[in-house]
């Protein structure tokens, strides 16, 4: 799979199978999720969840549906939209997670 659109996004992307190992993930996911120096890729996300967030994924995995939220870490308040990507037979490959730094002060526009 080819991930060249992703590295050097603004953003963090990292990707799993539908077992849930981490098959890809981009300049900016590295450098927030490898602080001990390992990398993610190739070793299952599951055990860094808790049991309600397992949940969300199984289900995610099974059914096709969107997970969508805000945090607030260290002072900066994040976007997290997780779904899932599919092979080209619409079948669910796995999930992609993008982690976007929202600004303090952002606009919202009624279209």
């Amino acid at each position: 799979m080819d991930f060249n659109w992703a590295e050097k996004m603004d953003c963090a992307v990292t990707v799993c199978d539908t077992e849930g190992t981490v098959i890809y993930m981009n300049e900016r996911s590295r450098a927030t999720f490898n602080k001990d120096g390992q990398s993610m890729v190739g070793r299952s996300m599951i055990p860094c969840h808790n049991e309600r967030s397992q949940a969300i994924i199984r289900q995610m995995l099974t059914e096709g549906t969107t997970n969508c939220y805000t945090i607030d870490k260290n002072g900066v308040r994040k976007l997290i939209y997780q779904t899932p990507w599919r092979h080209e037979d619409g079948s669910i490959g796995g999930l992609v997670e993008i982690s976007i730094v929202l600004p303090e002060q952002m606009p919202n526009y009624v279209r």
